[in-house]
């Protein structure tokens, strides 16, 4: 395992109180030469995408000493600013959230002294508008979704799904957004599918903003 891996789960186990918090923290100290800057996303998904759109950037997030770290949910920000922000290791920080979530990553960032006139991007953290699933379907338009959906072998699966009574009616935009989020693994596995087939012209701004941050 890599120094990054190592950070990211000592990070991770510190700041959720897994196992041995303070051997967990005190582990991610050991580890903090190797990292130039942490990236607090909310979950797996997020991740997948930022690694993806690195890796067609000829980037590799790891090898610069960029944690990617998923904090299993934005209410989480918290405890994760306070290990490796201000007034834990004191390492530089950057990250993505939905625009529903927007109000914790703001007020954490607040309490522990990050705060700018320039707003949120300014600090490097990115917001989407709705989710990121939404910001990918527009992207690439319902259209190119489902060819991913096809390439995927779900064609038969998102049928079904339009099928439900809850969703025959809606929008296909719609019925996509909830069908890539019905689960914790679709959502990371088309997180990585669709942003691999998006034209890099129009990768949503947001992710874009956020990897040009990192550069």
């Amino acid at each position: 395992m890599n120094e990054i891996r190592r950070f990211r789960r000592a990070l991770t186990e510190a700041a959720t109180g897994r196992a041995d918090p303070a051997g967990a923290t005190a582990t991610a100290r050991e580890l903090t030469g190797a990292v130039r800057a942490v990236v607090l996303v909310e979950g797996h998904s997020d991740q997948a995408a930022l690694d993806t759109l690195a890796a067609r950037h000829g980037r590799d997030l790891d090898a610069e000493g960029i944690a990617v770290v998923p904090l299993g949910g934005a209410t989480n920000i918290g405890r994760f600013l306070d290990v490796c922000g201000p007034p834990g290791l004191g390492l530089p920080v950057a990250g993505l959230c939905d625009i529903g979530e927007e109000r914790h990553f703001r007020r954490h960032l607040t309490r522990v002294g990050l705060t700018s006139c320039g707003g949120l991007e300014a600090l490097g953290f990115f917001v989407c508008a709705a989710d990121l699933e939404d910001e990918l379907i527009r992207a690439l338009g319902p259209d190119g979704v489902r060819q991913v959906i096809d390439a995927q072998g779900e064609s038969r699966p998102f049928h079904t799904f339009q099928g439900q009574p809850a969703q025959r009616e809606r929008p296909v935009a719609h019925q996509l957004r909830r069908f890539l989020g019905t689960h914790s693994g679709r959502k990371a596995q088309y997180a990585q599918a669709l942003v691999a087939q998006v034209d890099l012209a129009r990768v949503p701004r947001p992710l874009a903003g956020l990897l040009t941050h990192l550069a």
